[in-house]
Order: C-alpha cells, then structure tokens, then sequence
C-alpha cells in the first residue's frame, strides 16, 4: 500500500468518528493544577521558607526538562494517537467499494473515500447513510427493506439491482444503466464504539462485470446454436451412462423433444441399440490420456425403429484413473450411400450386423489371440477380459475354464485345418461355475495364404438357463416316474390291505376279548392301518391321494395346531409363530395340511437334538414379490407363504435335491422310513401350491410352501370335510384331532342293510368276497361282478332291482366311470358308491359336472363300508 509521499501517511477517510481523544482534558487538569499550585505560592510566600522555595523551583525545572526531553524522544505524548490499526483504517480506504459503518442509530460512524467519489459526496458534512441515499430509486427501495431485516436478525446478506442512472449524477453518461452489488453485515462490538455492535454497508459498482457476463453469455448461445444445428450430432455423458447433453441435430434425427429433456433423465442404453452399449463402456482412457475409438452402430429413435450411425467417442479420466465423461460426435449413415463408395458402405452394413446380432462372435488367430469381438461379445465376457486386454492380443481360452481349455485347443486345431465337422465345446465360466457356454468354432472357409491373420470364427452363446432347464426336467421326469411308480404299488397295495381289514373284522366279529386269538387278530389290523398311512404317505407323493379340499384360513389352521406342536416338539425346542396379518384364504384338504405342518414341525424338531427354536411364519405374497424370491418353477401369482424354519444342523447341498424323494431320509437306520417330505410334497403339489427348501449345514433349514390364494367363484362346489379326520404322525400313529370344529355329521344308528339290495363291483377276488361276506352279515342282498360288463348284465337280470352300486374305479373292460355313465342311461337315480385308493378328482373329472356319487377310500373297514352304505341309502 502506497503512502501519502507529501504527508508520510497513510491517505484518510472522508469520515471517520471511531476514536475520541483523551488530550483536552489532560491539557485543561494541568493548567489548574498550575494555577493553583501559582495562587498558592502567591499566597503564601511569607510562611514558606525560602530554602524550601528554591528546593521546589528545582525540583519544577527538572520535571519540566524531563518532560521535555520525554516528548521529544517519543516516551511521553501530549496528544495521543487513535488506537484503531492504521493497516486496517488504509486498507478500508484503499477498497474500490464504497464502505459506510453505522451505529445502531443509524448515524454514520465511518465513511471511506470511495463511498464518497460513488455517492458524489467532497464533505463529511454532506455523508448520509445508503437508506437514505436509496429511498430516492424505487428500483433500490425492494432491497435496501429486505438488507436492513437481515441487519436486524443478525445476519449477512448481499442482493444485486439496476439503477437507471448512477448514484453520483457527475459520472452519467447519457441514459447510461448502472448494477450496483449492495452487501451488509455487521460488525462486533468494540471499545471505542461505546460497546455497541455496528452495520457495515459495501456497495460496490458491477456494471462492467455484468457486461461481461452478458458478453460471455452470448458468446455461449452463439456456440451452443452453432452446435445444436451443427450437420453432425454430438452428445456427452456421464461415466455411469447417464446424457447431460445432446444437440439439436441428433434429436431430431431420434425424434426427441429437447423441449422436454433433463440432463441425466437418458441413459446410454436407451440411445443405442442391441449390445452396442458394451462397445461403447470398453473404451478406458490410457492413464491420463484421453482415448478416442469409432464405432458402426444402430442408434434407438423414439418411435423404435433404427438409425445407423458412425460414433466417435472420446473418453476423459476421472481423478481416480477410471473412465469419466465422454463426448461422442455421430454421424449419420442413413441415405449416404450416393456419395459413398460400394467397398465402404458393405464394410458399414457388415459392421452393424456384426455388432447387432445376438450372438456373441469374435475371430481368433492361429494362437487363438482374440482380433475382433462384437458388442455381445464384449458383454458377455466383461467381468473376465476388457476391450483393451482383446486389442493387446489376449487369448481367447481366458474366457474358458481351465478344464475345457484342451478341448477348445483341438477344436482351434481342426479349425486351422479347414475341418468341416467341429464339435461344439461346451464350458463354463471360469469365476463363476453356476454359468454355462456352449461355443461354436468355424474355420475360415476362403482361400487364405497360411500367413493370414484370421485363423477361426467363434460364436459363443450362454446356456446356463438351458441347462438348469435340462436338470430341472430330469429331475421333474424323475419325480414323477418315481410317483407313478408310487401309485401304482400302492394302488394294488391297498387292495392287499382291504382284503386283509375285511378279513380281520370278520373274525374280530366271531370272537371273545378274553380268546386267545383275539390279540394276534388286533395285532394284525394294528399294522395293517400302519401299513395304510405308508400308502397314504405313497399316494400323497404320487398326488393321487383323497383328498376334499375347503376353504381355509390358514391363520385358524396353525392355530388350532398349536397346542398339539408344542407337545410334539418337546421342552427343548421353543415354538413361535407369527400369524401375520389379512391372510388370504386358501383351498386345500384341512386334515391333510395338518399332516404338512406336523411333519415339518417333527423333522425340525430332529433336527435340533440340543433345544433351538422352531419359527412359522404367515404371510401374503404379491406377484412382484413371488418374482422376487427367483425360484425355479414357480408361476408369479398371489400365494400365502406358510415358512417353518428351525436351527438345527442343516441339510449338505449335495442332499438338498433328494430331500423330496421316497425312502429318502437323512435321519439315522431306524429313525425314519423317508416319506414323511415326499408325502408333504405330494400334498403342496396336489393343492396346486409350491414347497422349496433353504438350508445351511450348521445354521438350520426353511422350509417355503406357496398355496395359491383362494379367489371365490360363483356357483362353486364346496366339498364337504370328510368324517375322518385323525392325524397319522410320522411314526405312523394317529392322533384325534378336535371334531366339533368341522361339524362332523352323526353316524347312523343302524348299519342293518334290511331288504336292501347292494351290486358289488370289484376285479380283485379278495376284496370282492370280503366285502359281500361284510355286506350280507348286516343283513343286505349281495350281487357280486368282477368287471363292469359283468354288471351290466346282472342288471338287465335282475331287471334294475337293485338299491345301489359299490364299483371300484380301475376295472378291466369297464372301468368305474364308464360303468356309471351307462347305469344311468338307464337308472338316472340309482345310487352309486366308488371304491378306489386314488384321489376322487383322479376320475370325477372325466364324469358330467352334475353327476352324484358317493366315495370311499381304500383300504376301508367293515364299519367304514356299512356306513357309506347306509349314508348313500339314507340320503
């Protein structure tokens, strides 16, 4: 900072009442001190001796010179100087801005020199504050109110405005516009201002900064409209793919609105067509370096159709080395073709074909070093080779995994070797072996010398979902082999066991509890329903089971089980379940559920032989989120979720897929027969629903069963529960469940057949001769016809004089439906029973909707077939 050269200071504002000084008053105690020190001296100069009087005069004359000679060296000053910093006073003077202080009365405390020179003010007689100055424009009055509440809260605050005319009327020119910034702020308390905080007010003249601003701004719009209608198209983006520009030249060739686009709201993907994408996101900057690669490929208009267009795009580094921004310049290659030349518009069409096929291609040499890949191909193998490993020559076996790399070696080989017949080299993803490729190596087929630089074509296409597909239908090929297997042992296995019930019923009627056979007859059919539930457990596999499914509420259902799981489970094991809440209903047998839920809540329990907690979880699953849980097979709809979920020791992956099938078990020889899981796989299946398994071996396993909601139809037959409803558990006994619940019917009190007459249809002897034995000891007429031909001519004998039919359904000749459907031609109400160990739906579906009959499951008892004879006579 320059000083003052005349005066050797530093240049004074034009007002400044910062500081008061203190010398007046000293100057005015030492001139009465004198006079009275002289008055006194007057006074009393007879009393003073005259000794004592030079003594003082001395002492006078000495201070005096001290005084003196204090002044002089600077130790003593009369007249002190301001205690404000006289670098900060210049530097506030020097400003450019025009700065004014008030105090909180609105008085000017200091006004540096170029508020005057701004405000046309010489005099600090003539300095009034800014809101005096201002309130004469009304184009300022707006701001300087807003600026002075700010100064009242305590807060710095800065606004802009435009003055037709300059403050200092000396320096218009003309009809000149003037901007003025206006910034307040305020200033700390201090001493000299009497402890009071003060209001700084800087106005600084911007009119030549918004002229540059105007001029740079149009500058810019000329440059913008020079590119927007440029004869090529241009866009930036972001490293993430996101647009922030593009010009009016591409939007129009896409039929874009740039009325509407927002920086960011496209994306890379949305622009250019197929995998060209992948192409394009392979260009990396080298180091520091901006890297710039040309490209042949289709950009995406708005209404969907193609525009072929030659890129080149140009990447910039970010800080971290990665690819940044990029600038891509596009031109058109639709309708150019008269200017071209033959040679360079098939090199074109051939580029875009090559990049816009859905197969994954590259051509390798005779090293099998990658030389040019397609956009799918750079795609597909991103996460293993980038763009610029391919251009340095990497070898194409670094996308095969290290097995496969001999086979692909001899396919390259016998490509080399101009081989007609190549096999296909199937492989997997070297980093992720859940992925599979399967790929195609052609050999070149022109006449090249052996220096030529292609030696092979390979195309590459990704099989993972066709594979998964392939194990998924050989599982479900298995399964159901397995199943049909199932129920056709157990079909002729419960023939076996109703012989074997009727036959131990017959004798259990002739004997005493005290006889000696009457044990052993117990004994056997103990067993024999021990058998039963296994075939059950078969049928249920196999989805052939009975089953009448209702409406349910699966809330009720778990709830009503409660009490019996936590017996089941035991005190180590802690039970929770979370009901959720709005369940949707579902449609499914209720007893044959429970036997799901039990079975499940068992299988947890063995699976935690130290305590744990076993959890089921309710809950409704929307569409979106059956997508979401990516299971195999399962259709998006609506489901209620039922998960059992334990801590146990978990299943090994290599067991999990076996899990479901018969005779599988992980238990140990003894512990379990390996049907409990396929029977509560049947049933899911058979309820139209889905059952997945999750597990880790140590942290334990979740069982997901999927039914699908219940939608209730018009009209709809609701089959009512069957009268049976006891509980088979796992180690194949039964457990009553409470009845009242489902309104069981009363039995009938005589089981008596009376004069009634019974056609008993049946093609297994053994069944046939105890059931007509059964039959006509409670007193009813039995006719007996081991096929349905047979039946048909017993009643033309007997003229139609029969009460009711009991056919089985699988028949040699004739089986049951067929049966049926001819009797009625004839006997529209003869009643009508079907025996059978497969699910009624089996064959009710291949009956008229409106036909009636009765079913009884096999294997049956005595009592089981007098009373659904008797039900069907009675009703």
């Amino acid at each position: 900072m320059a000083r003052n050269e005349q005066s050797g200071s530093y240049p004074a504002p034009i007002l400044d009442r910062g500081h008061r000084s203190s010398a007046v008053p000293r100057l005015m105690l030492l001139a009465v001190i004198l006079v009275v020190s002289a008055s006194l001296f007057v006074i009393f100069k007879e009393r003073i001796d005259q000794d004592i009087v030079l003594g003082l005069l001395g002492v006078l004359a000495m201070v005096g010179v001290f005084f003196l000679v204090s002044t002089v060296i600077g130790l003593v000053v009369i007249m002190p100087r301001s205690s404000g910093d006289p670098l900060a006073a210049a530097f506030l003077d020097s400003e450019s801005d025009g700065i004014v202080i008030t105090d909180p009365k609105g008085r000017v405390v200091y006004a540096n020199r170029a508020y005057g020179a701004m405000t046309g003010v010489r005099e600090a007689s003539q300095i009034q504050t800014l809101e005096t100055i201002l309130s004469a424009h009304r184009e300022a009055t707006e701001v300087v109110y807003r600026l002075s509440n700010a100064l009242r809260a305590g807060r710095s605050a800065k606004e802009e405005f435009r003055l037709t005319h300059p403050l200092n009327p000396k320096r218009a020119k003309g009809d000149e516009v003037r901007w003025y910034r206006l910034s307040v702020r305020v200033v700390p308390a201090f001493r000299e201002a009497g402890g009071k905080q003060l209001n700084a007010w800087q106005l600084a003249d911007i009119t030549q900064e918004r002229s540059d601003q105007e001029r740079i701004f149009k500058e810019l719009q000329y440059a913008i409209d020079y590119l927007d209608h440029a004869p090529a198209g241009f866009f930036s983006a972001g490293r993430d793919g996101e647009i922030f520009y593009i010009n009016a030249t591409l939007a129009e060739w896409l039929g874009l609105d740039l009325t509407r686009f927002q920086p960011g709201s496209l994306k890379l993907q949305e622009l250019i067509a197929g995998d060209g994408v992948a192409l394009i996101n392979s260009v990396e900057p080298a180091g520091d370096m901006d890297r710039t690669a040309s490209f042949d490929l289709d950009l995406l208009k708005h209404n969907g159709q193609l525009l072929p267009a030659t890129l080149i795009h140009r990447v910039s580094p970010a800080r971290d080395g990665a690819p940044g921004d990029s600038r891509t310049l596009v031109l058109s290659r639709f309708g150019d073709g008269d200017g071209a030349s033959i040679a360079a518009t098939a090199e074109m069409r051939f580029a875009r074909f090559f990049n816009n096929t859905p197969m994954a291609i590259a051509s390798v040499d005779r090293q099998g070093r990658i030389l040019r890949p397609n956009a799918p191909f750079v795609r597909l193998f991103s996460e293993i080779i980038t763009r610029d490993q391919m251009d340095r020559g990497a070898l194409f076996e670094q996308v095969l995994h290290p097995g496969d790399r001999q086979a692909f070696g001899d396919a390259l080989a016998a490509a080399a070797d101009r081989q007609a017949h190549i096999p296909p080299v199937d492989s997997r993803h070297p980093l992720n072996e859940e992925r599979h490729f399967r790929f195609y190596v052609s050999g070149l087929i022109e006449e090249t010398g052996d220096d030529a630089e292609e030696a092979a074509i390979i195309y590459a296409v990704e099989t993972t979902e066709q594979k998964a597909l392939e194990v998924q239908m050989a599982q479900t090929q298995k399964m159901n082999a397995v199943g049909t297997l199932a129920g056709g042992i157990a079909h002729d296995f419960n023939n076996v066991l109703t012989a074997i019930l009727l036959s131990a019923d017959h004798l259990l009627m002739s004997m005493r509890p005290s006889d000696s056979g009457f044990a052993d007859l117990m004994e056997i059919k103990r067993n024999s329903n021990r058998a039963a539930a296994l075939v059950r457990q078969l049928l249920a596999f196999s989805r052939k089971q009975t089953m009448r499914p209702t409406v349910l509420s699966m809330v009720d259902v778990v709830g009503d089980l409660r009490m019996l799981l936590d017996r089941l489970t035991g005190t180590k094991v802690k039970l929770e379940i979370d009901y959720g809440r709005d369940l949707w209903p579902v449609r499914t047998d209720l007893g044959q559920f429970e036997q799901v839920i039990i079975n499940l809540a068992v299988n947890a329990r063995d699976a935690m032989p130290e305590g744990g907690t076993l959890t089921i979880t309710l809950r409704n699953v929307s569409v979106e989120e059956s997508m979401a849980y990516g299971y195999r097979g399962l259709v998006p709809a609506e489901y209620v979720m039922i998960e059992v979920a334990d801590e146990g020791i978990g299943i090994a992956p290599e067991m999990l897929d076996k899990i479901f099938e018969p005779f599988f078990t992980t238990k140990d020889v003894g512990k379990g027969t390996g049907l409990g899981l396929s029977m509560v796989y049947g049933i899911v299946k058979q309820s139209g629903g889905y059952i997945y398994a999750d597990s880790q071996v140590g942290s334990g396993t979740k069982f997901r069963l999927m039914l699908p909601r219940y939608v209730a139809q018009e009209q709809e037959d609701i089959y009512e529960m069957p009268a049976d409803r006891s509980v088979v558990l796992p180690n194949g006994k039964s457990h009553g469940v409470e009845q009242a619940a489902i309104g069981k019917k009363a039995e009938p009190a005589d089981l008596t057949g009376g004069s009634a007459v019974v056609l008993l249809v049946e093609d297994e002897e053994a069944v046939r001769r105890g059931g007509k034995r059964m039959l006509e000891t409670r007193g009813y007429e039995v006719h007996e016809a081991e096929s349905g031909a047979e039946a048909l001519e017993i009643m033309q004998e007997l003229g139609g004089a029969v009460d009711i039919v009991v056919s089985d359904v699988v028949m040699p000749e004739m089986d049951g439906p067929t049966l049926l459907r001819e009797l009625r031609k004839d006997y529209p109400d003869l009643k009508f029973i079907f025996v059978s160990g497969y699910a009624e739906d089996a064959f009710a579906r291949n009956l008229p909707a409106e036909a009636q009959f009765g079913f009884l499951a096999k294997p049956f008892s005595l009592k089981q077939l007098a009373v659904a004879v008797r039900e069907m006579l009675d009703g």
